[in-house]
């Protein structure tokens, strides 16, 4: 069943003249791992964003979980996990941990009430998940960037995302923080079957469970299939300017 649909669709950002995106044609089912691929400038995040509805797009159709993004914005985004690229806390940043991953809750508690036993019970699981329990009463500004980037996982799944979009999640992360984070997006996908869609540039990111890679190039989709075999195309050595023999 498709969890994700865009149809025809077009986004510009504001003061631009032509889109960022343009005709883009994309179903996701429910249960997939989606991986969209290309170089800089291509236009995956704006896909992303576009698919959150926080970029209102100009042509088409966007629908998430069933619904119009335009229509229902809001209330779809309390059921979709998007992990941001290159998000940091600077050193001196006071927040707990705990608080931290309790913001992911939000959207389900209400600003303006308290979280209950429940709540707790949830960030504390999500802690646990992606392994940053032992660091609940720890400021996050003290933590490194591969710590920083489990808690921010942690939180998106606090949220108990029904569709889980991903960012470049590895960005600036050594070797090391990379793998262990790649062991718990997989973890994750695995365990709760959880619709994910990630944006990566790198072709050594792409998990082993991904079941498509979407390659865009130029603000479109210019080939889309299994991975080995879009990996292997033409296209792709086109698109990265890799020489055919390469």
């Amino acid at each position: 069943m498709s969890i994700i649909e865009l149809k025809n669709v077009d986004t510009i950002y504001d003061g631009e003249e032509f889109p960022t995106i343009r005709n883009i044609n994309l179903e996701i089912n429910q249960g997939e791992f989606v991986c969209v691929m290309g170089p800089n400038g291509a236009g995956k995040t704006t896909l992303l964003e576009t698919v959150n509805g926080l970029l209102d797009h100009t042509n088409g159709r966007v629908s998430v979980l069933g619904e119009n993004i335009k229509n229902d914005g809001t209330e779809i985004r309390k059921r979709v996990g998007y992990l941001l690229q290159n998000f940091s806390f600077s050193p001196d940043e006071p927040f707990l941990v705990e608080d931290v991953v309790m913001m992911g809750r939000v959207g389900r508690i209400g600003i303006l009430n308290s979280p209950d036993e429940k709540d707790w019970d949830t960030v504390y699981e999500c802690m646990d998940l992606v392994g940053v329990s032992e660091f609940a009463k720890k400021p996050i500004g003290k933590l490194s960037g591969g710590e920083q980037q489990k808690v921010m996982l942690a939180r998106v799944m606090a949220q108990e995302p029904e569709i889980l979009l991903l960012d470049e999640p590895f960005t600036n992360l050594d070797f090391k923080a990379k793998e262990e984070l790649q062991k718990l997006i997989i973890n994750i996908y695995e365990k709760r079957n959880l619709t994910t869609l990630m944006v990566t540039h790198d072709v050594g990111s792409v998990p082993k469970v991904s079941s498509r890679i979407v390659l865009m190039d130029g603000g479109q989709i210019v080939l889309e299939g299994n991975p080995q075999e879009v990996i292997e195309s033409k296209t792709w050595k086109s698109v990265y300017g890799l020489t055919l023999g390469g």
